[in-house]
Protein backbone atom coordinates (compact mmCIF):
# COMPACT_ATOMS: atom_id res chain seq x y z
CA UNK A 1 0.00 0.00 0.00
CA UNK A 2 1.05 3.58 -0.65
CA UNK A 3 2.97 4.77 2.43
CA UNK A 4 0.87 7.92 2.80
CA UNK A 5 -2.29 5.82 2.90
CA UNK A 6 -0.71 3.48 5.47
CA UNK A 7 0.21 6.48 7.62
CA UNK A 8 -3.29 7.91 7.34
CA UNK A 9 -4.81 4.55 8.29
CA UNK A 10 -2.55 4.36 11.36
CA UNK A 11 -3.32 7.94 12.44
CA UNK A 12 -7.03 7.36 12.06
CA UNK A 13 -6.89 4.06 13.93
CA UNK A 14 -5.20 5.68 16.94
CA UNK A 15 -7.11 8.96 16.49
CA UNK A 16 -3.98 11.04 17.02
CA UNK A 17 -0.95 12.35 15.08
CA UNK A 18 1.48 11.91 18.00
CA UNK A 19 4.84 10.45 17.01
CA UNK A 20 7.07 9.19 19.82
CA UNK A 21 10.81 9.63 19.32
CA UNK A 22 13.07 6.89 20.65
CA UNK A 23 16.23 8.77 21.68
CA UNK A 24 17.82 6.69 24.48
CA UNK A 25 20.57 8.35 26.52
CA UNK A 26 22.51 6.56 29.24
CA UNK A 27 22.40 9.45 31.70
CA UNK A 28 18.60 9.71 31.48
CA UNK A 29 17.59 6.06 31.79
CA UNK A 30 15.48 5.11 34.82
CA UNK A 31 17.51 4.21 37.90
CA UNK A 32 18.77 0.65 37.92
CA UNK A 33 18.25 -0.02 34.21
CA UNK A 34 21.92 0.47 33.29
CA UNK A 35 23.76 -2.16 35.31
CA UNK A 36 27.22 -1.51 33.83
CA UNK A 37 28.78 1.28 31.78
CA UNK A 38 30.43 -0.78 29.04
CA UNK A 39 29.14 -0.49 25.49
CA UNK A 40 27.45 -3.89 25.31
CA UNK A 41 25.56 -3.32 28.57
CA UNK A 42 24.51 0.14 27.48
CA UNK A 43 23.24 -1.16 24.13
CA UNK A 44 21.20 -3.84 25.89
CA UNK A 45 19.79 -1.24 28.29
CA UNK A 46 18.76 0.92 25.32
CA UNK A 47 16.94 -2.02 23.79
CA UNK A 48 15.18 -2.91 27.04
CA UNK A 49 14.24 0.72 27.64
CA UNK A 50 12.87 1.27 24.12
CA UNK A 51 10.90 -1.97 24.28
CA UNK A 52 9.40 -0.69 27.52
CA UNK A 53 8.44 2.59 25.89
CA UNK A 54 6.93 0.74 22.93
CA UNK A 55 4.84 -1.46 25.23
CA UNK A 56 3.26 1.68 26.67
CA UNK A 57 2.74 3.77 23.54
CA UNK A 58 1.78 1.09 20.99
CA UNK A 59 -1.93 1.20 21.94
CA UNK A 60 -1.91 5.02 21.91
CA UNK A 61 0.03 6.33 18.89
CA UNK A 62 0.49 5.40 15.22
CA UNK A 63 4.28 5.50 14.92
CA UNK A 64 7.66 5.77 16.58
CA UNK A 65 10.85 7.47 15.37
CA UNK A 66 14.12 5.85 16.48
CA UNK A 67 17.06 8.25 16.35
CA UNK A 68 19.79 6.13 14.78
CA UNK A 69 22.63 8.27 16.14
CA UNK A 70 22.14 7.25 19.77
CA UNK A 71 22.42 3.60 18.80
CA UNK A 72 25.24 4.04 16.29
CA UNK A 73 27.19 5.86 19.01
CA UNK A 74 27.62 2.44 20.62
CA UNK A 75 29.00 0.79 17.51
CA UNK A 76 27.97 -2.72 16.41
CA UNK A 77 26.23 -3.52 19.70
CA UNK A 78 24.12 -0.40 19.36
CA UNK A 79 23.19 -1.24 15.78
CA UNK A 80 22.04 -4.69 16.86
CA UNK A 81 19.92 -3.06 19.56
CA UNK A 82 18.42 -0.65 17.01
CA UNK A 83 17.49 -3.53 14.74
CA UNK A 84 15.75 -5.30 17.61
CA UNK A 85 13.88 -2.12 18.56
CA UNK A 86 12.64 -1.62 14.99
CA UNK A 87 11.42 -5.21 14.75
CA UNK A 88 9.76 -5.02 18.14
CA UNK A 89 7.93 -1.80 17.24
CA UNK A 90 6.69 -3.37 14.00
CA UNK A 91 5.51 -6.46 15.89
CA UNK A 92 3.36 -4.16 18.04
CA UNK A 93 1.69 -2.67 14.97
CA UNK A 94 3.59 0.63 14.94
CA UNK A 95 4.94 2.35 11.86
CA UNK A 96 8.67 3.05 12.17
CA UNK A 97 10.18 6.27 10.84
CA UNK A 98 13.96 5.94 11.02
CA UNK A 99 15.62 9.25 11.83
CA UNK A 100 18.91 8.86 10.02
CA UNK A 101 19.04 12.00 7.83
CA UNK A 102 20.85 10.02 5.15
CA UNK A 103 22.03 11.41 1.84
CA UNK A 104 24.51 10.66 -0.91
CA UNK A 105 24.58 10.23 -4.68
CA UNK A 106 24.41 7.37 -7.14
CA UNK A 107 24.99 3.85 -5.95
CA UNK A 108 25.77 5.04 -2.42
CA UNK A 109 22.35 6.66 -2.09
CA UNK A 110 20.82 3.51 -3.52
CA UNK A 111 22.61 1.45 -0.90
CA UNK A 112 21.27 3.65 1.90
CA UNK A 113 17.78 3.39 0.45
CA UNK A 114 17.86 -0.39 0.14
CA UNK A 115 19.28 -0.70 3.65
CA UNK A 116 16.48 1.22 5.38
CA UNK A 117 13.37 1.50 3.25
CA UNK A 118 10.75 -1.20 3.40
CA UNK A 119 8.86 -2.82 6.27
CA UNK A 120 9.43 -6.39 7.34
CA UNK A 121 11.71 -8.34 5.02
CA UNK A 122 11.66 -5.67 2.31
CA UNK A 123 14.81 -4.09 3.76
CA UNK A 124 17.46 -5.15 6.30
CA UNK A 125 16.47 -2.42 8.78
CA UNK A 126 12.75 -2.78 8.11
CA UNK A 127 11.78 0.89 8.42
CA UNK A 128 8.57 2.26 6.94
CA UNK A 129 10.18 5.64 6.29
CA UNK A 130 13.49 7.47 6.56
CA UNK A 131 14.52 11.09 7.06
CA UNK A 132 16.64 12.36 4.16
CA UNK A 133 18.75 15.46 3.56
CA UNK A 134 18.18 17.14 0.17
CA UNK A 135 21.31 19.24 -0.14
CA UNK A 136 23.19 17.08 -2.62
CA UNK A 137 20.47 17.72 -5.16
CA UNK A 138 17.85 15.85 -7.16
CA UNK A 139 20.03 12.85 -8.03
CA UNK A 140 20.55 12.23 -4.31
CA UNK A 141 16.77 11.95 -3.73
CA UNK A 142 15.83 9.80 -6.72
CA UNK A 143 17.19 6.48 -5.34
CA UNK A 144 15.31 6.96 -2.07
CA UNK A 145 12.13 7.82 -3.97
CA UNK A 146 12.30 4.84 -6.30
CA UNK A 147 13.02 2.39 -3.48
CA UNK A 148 10.12 3.85 -1.51
CA UNK A 149 7.83 3.24 -4.47
CA UNK A 150 9.06 -0.32 -4.84
CA UNK A 151 8.84 -1.18 -1.14
CA UNK A 152 5.73 0.66 0.01
CA UNK A 153 7.85 3.05 2.07
CA UNK A 154 8.23 6.81 2.39
CA UNK A 155 10.80 9.52 3.00
CA UNK A 156 10.72 12.78 4.95
CA UNK A 157 12.98 15.41 3.41
CA UNK A 158 14.53 18.11 5.61
CA UNK A 159 12.88 21.38 4.62
CA UNK A 160 12.73 23.74 7.63
CA UNK A 161 14.40 22.13 10.62
CA UNK A 162 13.67 22.96 14.27
CA UNK A 163 17.20 23.84 15.41
CA UNK A 164 18.20 27.49 16.03
CA UNK A 165 21.02 27.39 13.49
CA UNK A 166 18.97 25.98 10.64
CA UNK A 167 18.27 29.40 9.17
CA UNK A 168 21.93 30.04 8.36
CA UNK A 169 21.49 28.20 5.08
CA UNK A 170 17.78 27.34 4.89
CA UNK A 171 16.74 31.01 5.00
CA UNK A 172 19.16 32.23 2.31
CA UNK A 173 17.21 33.90 -0.50
CA UNK A 174 17.53 32.94 -4.15
CA UNK A 175 15.11 34.03 -6.90
CA UNK A 176 13.03 35.89 -4.31
CA UNK A 177 12.43 32.77 -2.17
CA UNK A 178 14.34 31.37 0.80
CA UNK A 179 16.15 28.11 0.14
CA UNK A 180 13.72 26.10 2.25
CA UNK A 181 10.88 27.19 -0.06
CA UNK A 182 12.79 25.93 -3.09
CA UNK A 183 13.24 22.59 -1.35
CA UNK A 184 9.55 22.64 -0.45
CA UNK A 185 8.56 23.16 -4.08
CA UNK A 186 10.60 20.17 -5.14
CA UNK A 187 9.21 17.98 -2.37
CA UNK A 188 5.65 18.99 -3.24
CA UNK A 189 6.26 18.02 -6.87
CA UNK A 190 7.40 14.57 -5.77
CA UNK A 191 4.45 14.22 -3.42
CA UNK A 192 1.94 15.24 -6.07
CA UNK A 193 3.42 12.63 -8.41
CA UNK A 194 3.04 9.80 -5.87
CA UNK A 195 -0.46 10.38 -4.52
CA UNK A 196 -2.34 7.73 -2.63
CA UNK A 197 -6.08 7.42 -2.29
CA UNK A 198 -6.29 10.13 0.37
CA UNK A 199 -4.57 12.97 -1.45
CA UNK A 200 -1.06 12.74 -0.02
CA UNK A 201 2.17 11.47 -1.57
CA UNK A 202 4.93 9.26 -0.20
CA UNK A 203 7.45 12.12 0.07
CA UNK A 204 7.04 14.13 3.27
CA UNK A 205 8.79 17.15 4.71
CA UNK A 206 10.43 17.84 8.06
CA UNK A 207 9.26 21.24 9.34
CA UNK A 208 9.80 22.34 12.93
CA UNK A 209 7.18 23.45 15.44
CA UNK A 210 9.71 26.05 16.60
CA UNK A 211 8.93 28.10 13.46
CA UNK A 212 5.11 28.22 13.42
CA UNK A 213 4.85 31.00 10.82
CA UNK A 214 6.98 29.05 8.37
CA UNK A 215 5.08 25.88 9.25
CA UNK A 216 1.82 27.55 8.20
CA UNK A 217 3.51 28.85 5.06
CA UNK A 218 4.73 25.36 4.16
CA UNK A 219 1.34 23.76 4.73
CA UNK A 220 -0.15 26.16 2.20
CA UNK A 221 2.68 25.60 -0.26
CA UNK A 222 2.68 21.79 0.10
CA UNK A 223 -0.95 20.60 0.02
CA UNK A 224 -0.03 17.00 -0.94
CA UNK A 225 2.86 16.60 1.49
CA UNK A 226 2.86 14.99 4.93
CA UNK A 227 4.74 17.08 7.47
CA UNK A 228 6.90 15.56 10.19
CA UNK A 229 7.10 18.16 12.96
CA UNK A 230 10.00 18.06 15.43
CA UNK A 231 10.57 20.62 18.17
CA UNK A 232 7.53 19.88 20.33
CA UNK A 233 8.00 19.95 24.08
CA UNK A 234 11.63 20.15 25.16
CA UNK A 235 12.57 22.47 22.26
CA UNK A 236 9.69 24.82 23.03
CA UNK A 237 7.08 23.97 20.40
CA UNK A 238 3.45 23.79 21.53
CA UNK A 239 0.22 22.30 20.22
CA UNK A 240 -0.92 25.76 19.14
CA UNK A 241 2.30 26.18 17.15
CA UNK A 242 1.41 23.04 15.18
CA UNK A 243 -2.19 23.95 14.40
CA UNK A 244 -1.61 25.29 10.90
CA UNK A 245 0.15 22.10 9.81
CA UNK A 246 -3.05 20.04 9.66
CA UNK A 247 -5.73 19.92 6.99
CA UNK A 248 -9.41 20.21 7.74
CA UNK A 249 -9.63 16.44 8.40
CA UNK A 250 -6.96 16.55 11.09
CA UNK A 251 -4.51 14.86 8.72
CA UNK A 252 -1.31 15.90 6.99
CA UNK A 253 1.10 16.02 9.93
CA UNK A 254 2.67 13.91 12.65
CA UNK A 255 4.16 15.68 15.66
CA UNK A 256 7.23 14.22 17.31
CA UNK A 257 8.02 14.30 21.01
CA UNK A 258 11.08 12.45 22.26
CA UNK A 259 12.52 13.54 25.61
CA UNK A 260 9.23 14.96 26.87
CA UNK A 261 7.66 11.50 26.66
CA UNK A 262 10.33 8.85 27.06
CA UNK A 263 12.01 10.64 29.98
CA UNK A 264 8.81 12.05 31.45
CA UNK A 265 9.69 10.57 34.84
CA UNK A 266 12.30 13.36 35.14
CA UNK A 267 9.88 16.20 34.38
CA UNK A 268 8.62 18.31 37.26
CA UNK A 269 5.03 17.44 36.42
CA UNK A 270 5.64 13.71 36.86
CA UNK A 271 8.75 13.28 39.01
CA UNK A 272 7.02 13.14 42.37
CA UNK A 273 4.08 11.02 41.24
CA UNK A 274 6.01 8.45 39.22
CA UNK A 275 9.80 8.76 39.50
CA UNK A 276 12.13 6.06 38.16
CA UNK A 277 10.21 3.25 39.86
CA UNK A 278 7.12 3.92 37.74
CA UNK A 279 8.74 5.45 34.69
CA UNK A 280 6.36 3.70 32.30
CA UNK A 281 3.43 5.33 34.07
CA UNK A 282 5.04 8.69 33.39
CA UNK A 283 5.48 7.77 29.70
CA UNK A 284 1.79 6.92 29.44
CA UNK A 285 0.70 10.08 31.25
CA UNK A 286 2.89 12.31 29.08
CA UNK A 287 1.69 10.62 25.89
CA UNK A 288 -1.96 11.04 26.83
CA UNK A 289 -1.29 14.66 27.78
CA UNK A 290 0.16 15.39 24.35
CA UNK A 291 -2.68 13.57 22.60
CA UNK A 292 -5.18 15.73 24.46
CA UNK A 293 -3.25 18.94 23.83
CA UNK A 294 -3.13 18.37 20.07
CA UNK A 295 -6.77 17.36 19.98
CA UNK A 296 -7.76 20.56 21.79
CA UNK A 297 -5.57 22.99 19.86
CA UNK A 298 -5.62 21.60 16.30
CA UNK A 299 -7.99 19.99 13.82
CA UNK A 300 -6.52 16.63 14.90
CA UNK A 301 -9.37 16.67 17.41
CA UNK A 302 -11.63 15.67 14.51
CA UNK A 303 -9.93 12.29 14.45
CA UNK A 304 -11.86 11.43 17.60
CA UNK A 305 -15.27 11.97 16.07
Amino acid sequence: MNFADRLIAAVRAKQTPVLVGLDPRAESLPAGMLTAKDIVSTAKAYEVFCRGVIDVVAPLVPAVKPQAAFFEQLGPAGCVALGEVVRYAASKGLLVIMDGKRNDIGTTAQAYAEAYLGPGDLSPWGADALTVSPYLGEDSITPFLQTSKDHGAGIFVLVKTSNPGGGRFQDLVADDLPLYRHVAQYVEQLSAATLGENGYGIVGAVAGATYPQQLAELRAAMPHTWLLIPGYGAQGGTAADCAAAFDERGLGAVVNNSRGIIFAHQRDAYREKFGSARWQGAVEAATREMIDQLAAATSAGKLRS
